[in-house]
């Protein structure tokens, strides 16, 4: 099986409809044209990596609100691993259960072996485009994390 490429600065972003807390779905095209949407790929819920990247991410939640955009994380765990992981990490943001493996599979980033999705950031602009794009080599490093300041650099400069 080959996996899509990962997408291109300025090429359509691959839509999708994930289950988020309580099990609502979160469609990507439902902000197209009113948020920018900041989209976070990481591998498991519950691991050491990521134990540390989605609180770093919540503490930098309101310049990316006040930059008029929403962050949205994405792995393959179920939406009720997902609703455990941000409450104890103290997250708000929506933490969405790509279950089925079709979100990380579009945007190329998906481990077929491992059976999920490597450590990558897109940053999706009003219109729907890959506006930024950062994919981690190691996903299990933690130096390795997309850079939360230059995703705040595209978007102060848009």
């Amino acid at each position: 099986m080959s996996l899509p490429a990962i997408p291109d600065v300025g090429q359509v972003a691959p839509d999708f409809s994930l289950k988020g807390p309580g099990g609502a779905p979160h469609t990507l095209s439902e902000w197209r044209g009113d948020k920018n949407v900041l989209l976070v790929f990481y591998p498991l819920a519950f691991s050491s990596v990521c134990s540390h990247q989605l609180p770093e991410l919540e503490k930098a939640l309101p310049k990316f609100e006040a930059a008029d955009t929403i962050v949205l994380g994405i792995s393959v765990d179920s939406h009720y691993a997902n609703a455990a992981f941000a409450r104890s990490l103290g997250v708000t943001f929506p933490l969405l259960s790509d279950w089925k493996r079709e979100a990380s599979a579009a945007y190329g980033v998906l481990i077929p072996e491992a059976g999920f999705s490597g450590r990558a950031s897109f940053l999706v602009d009003k219109q729907g485009r890959i506006a930024w794009r950062e994919v981690s080599e190691n996903t299990g490093s933690l130096e390795d994390v997309p850079s939360i300041d230059d995703a705040l650099a595209v978007l102060t400069q848009s």
